[in-house]
């Protein structure tokens, strides 16, 4: 490597597959053998430069598909690249896939000597450290059993352990993780900040940006196989939700069973306006936004009613308002666009949360259109967790004196 203290260096790097763009049954399979079977390369990723500094912590983010799981198969050796070159110094224990690694018939004691042996790991340091490993991993009553008995939990518990146990140069992390119960996820990322301040590299693949914004130093985000962002991970984070905010036009009625149909509503766009006007995807807690929603009308609806929803990431109801029952009213024709403002100020904890305008109509207001979903992303306070930021102001000052 050139570059003084990097130990991971990609330069160039690209992967094209081969993909079959027909795919025949059983019966069409023996009429395609008359037929030459159509082939087009395929890029998963393409023009990657990056360099990591050793004890750095590296976050990738992006789509499903955008080519992060493939990176980190060239950084472990598990596939080369088609293109350019990848260069990793040191020892690397990948944990990119559940299972990988593990023969299914090998006991847990068995698989641990077997991972530990492909790590670089001597029989007599498998030893001093199996009963860490093990303890580590919480199945000490599973571990003379097959693997092949394992829970997708337990395959991760005990890969997890190994590949840290290992003491690596380089950890590589794909997403296996969220596999885990929530306790065990916590314990793996204390141990990895750990690892990081004793001065190993990781490279972590994740959908969880909580993780990311807390783990990671900087975060590469890649979108359709192609690198779109490096940087400090929270300017990381609000690319990625830029390129995750482009909405549909469409709108869908969500009354009786569900089922899509023609609405009197055409169209519902939402998106987030900054406190400098603009829209955008990355907002502050402190800072005065509007959620603005155009709606425009199929037919005519007498007095709708507007609103906005707020959820968390995992789907948990955080804020919702609309203007029923403010009165004034009006029925809007047919071709009609209105411009729906909401000035709010979103007092969050720091983390990604999703939002729809709603329209609804009929007296009952059962029938309603919701906006595709707006991922945005708030940057809070640090010490607030939960979902909420209330505000809170300490204040400690000296007790009463004890008598006497």
């Amino acid at each position: 490597m050139n570059d003084d203290g990097a130990i991971v260096q990609l330069t160039g790097v690209g992967k094209r597959y081969v993909k079959y763009d027909d795919t025949p049954t059983l019966l069409g399979r023996a009429i395609a053998l008359r037929y030459r079977t159509t082939r087009s390369p395929f890029w998963a990723l393409r023009g990657v430069d990056l360099t990591i500094d050793a004890g750095e912590t590296l976050g990738v983010i992006g789509r499903n598909g955008s080519g992060k799981s493939t990176m980190l198969r060239m950084l472990a050796g598990v596939t080369a690249p088609t293109e350019g070159r990848v260069a990793v110094r040191g020892r690397v224990a990948p944990l990119i896939s559940v299972g990988v690694g593990f023969h299914p018939e090998l006991t847990g004691r068995e698989n641990v000597y077997v991972n530990g042996t492909v790590l670089g790991l001597s029989t007599e340091e498998i030893d001093e450290l199996f009963d860490a490993i093990v303890d580590f991993a919480e199945i000490r009553e599973f571990i003379e059993t097959p693997v092949k008995f394992y829970s997708s939990g337990m395959f991760v518990r005990l890969g997890f352990a190994v590949a840290v146990a290992s003491q690596p140069d380089v950890l590589l992390i794909d997403e296996v993780l969220a596999v885990g119960d929530v306790r065990f996820q916590a314990k793996c990322y204390e141990r990895m900040t750990a690892m990081k301040d004793q001065g190993a590299t990781i490279i972590l693949v994740t959908h969880n940006l909580q993780a990311t914004r807390n783990m990671c130093d900087r975060t590469l985000v890649l979108h359709d196989g192609a690198p779109r962002f490096l940087g400090p991970t929270p300017d990381a984070i609000s690319a990625y939700h830029e390129l995750l905010a482009s909405p549909s036009r469409g709108a869908r009625s969500t009354s009786g069973d569900g089922d899509e149909q023609e609405t009197p509503i055409q169209s519902v766009l939402t998106e987030v306006i900054g406190a400098d006007g603009r829209p955008t995807a990355h907002v502050h807690h402190d800072e005065a936004i509007i959620i603005r929603s155009t709606v425009t009308f199929r037919h005519a609806v007498a007095e709708p009613t507007f609103g906005l929803t707020i959820n968390s990431a995992a789907g948990v109801g955080v804020y919702s308002d609309s203007t029923l029952g403010l009165g004034d009213l009006r029925t809007v024709e047919a071709g009609e666009e209105l411009v729906v403002d909401v000035r709010l100020q979103p007092r969050l904890a720091t983390g990604t949360y999703e939002l729809r305008g709603v329209v609804a109509w009929s007296g009952a207001r059962q029938d309603q259109t919701a906006s595709p979903v707006v991922p945005f992303y708030v940057s809070g306070r640090n010490t607030v967790q939960g979902i909420a930021d209330l505000d809170a102001v300490f204040e400690v000052a000296p007790g009463p004196e004890p008598a006497g």
